[in-house]
């Protein structure tokens, strides 16, 4: 199934069908592209220079399926990536599109979270080097003090199944100790990987109750509706059938397995070759 003039999702991984899933909740009337470039994965530990062309080959793909729009539902991605494509990719080559990425809407409203105005981000170590979080949260909410963890383990854990088992809870616990030892006054964690939220419940479980976790979902989500709001000419542009088609880099088959626990439904993806 070729969807012309979709909105165009893309994650390394399985992690961006998270933000999909909150996207596809609240615009659920628009066609939708989504591509994982497992093949590739996990990016957290690759250069800046090797994400960047990484990203931009998907986003590339996206465009020639006919997305006049893209969102980078992954952190390294939108850490690495995203300033270059907006600065020097678009309006060289792609005038009349646009990519969005996850961090600057995260980033809007963090602070709002907060009460002690201390946040943990955890990331992968792309995401934690690149430093986006501090600089970002920094422009909106001057005041919050961010302290940051890579949680490595992470990715690979949940992209092979293992994000459930008791193995996966030595790694949870250890990253979250190593952020909460910096300072006792977080109250606010952000999971600033879209992976993440499918550890959701082993990281509540080591958290006091008064620590709030955040995901990106509902908040990639929200400001998505609120940009197509503010440019309906991109908003034009998209099909609203009702409709989402699924490609990966790498395994059809261990992506449609992943892919349908993520979104609790049967998934059918293609495999393609960039």
């Amino acid at each position: 199934m070729n969807l012309q003039n979709s909105i165009g999702i893309f994650d390394s991984g399985f992690g961006g069908l998270t933000i999909f899933k909150s996207i596809a909740e609240k615009l659920p009337s628009y066609n939708y592209i989504y591509l994982g470039d497992n093949a590739r994965s996990p990016y957290g530990d690759h250069s800046f220079e090797t994400v960047y062309q990484y990203t931009l080959e998907c986003v590339e793909w996206l465009f020639a399926q006919g997305c006049p729009l893209v969102i980078l539902a992954c952190n390294t991605a939108s850490a690495k990536a995203l300033r270059n494509i907006q600065q020097l990719d678009l309006p060289k080559k792609y005038p009349n599109h646009r990519v969005l990425g996850v961090i600057r809407p995260t980033a809007e409203v963090i602070g709002n979270v907060s009460g002690t105005k201390s946040v943990g981000v955890l990331g992968t170590r792309g995401t934690i080097k690149s430093e986006s979080y501090l600089i970002e949260i920094n422009k909106f909410f001057p005041e919050v003090s961010v302290h940051q963890q890579a949680c490595p383990m992470w990715v690979p854990l949940i992209e092979n199944g293992e994000h459930t088992g008791n193995g996966a809870d030595y790694f949870v616990k250890q990253y979250l100790d190593q952020l909460l030892k910096q300072s006792p006054s977080i109250d606010t964690i952000l999971l600033a990987c879209t992976h993440y939220p499918l550890l959701l419940p082993k990281i509540e479980a080591y958290l006091s109750s008064n620590i709030k976790v955040v995901s990106q979902g509902d908040i990639v989500a929200n400001s998505l509706v609120n940009y197509l709001q503010r440019h309906p000419e991109i908003d034009q542009k998209i099909s609203k059938q009702n409709q989402a088609s699924f490609y990966t880099t790498g395994d059809a088959e261990a992506f449609n397995r992943h892919a349908s626990v993520f979104l609790e439904k049967e998934v059918l993806s293609v495999k393609i070759k960039l």
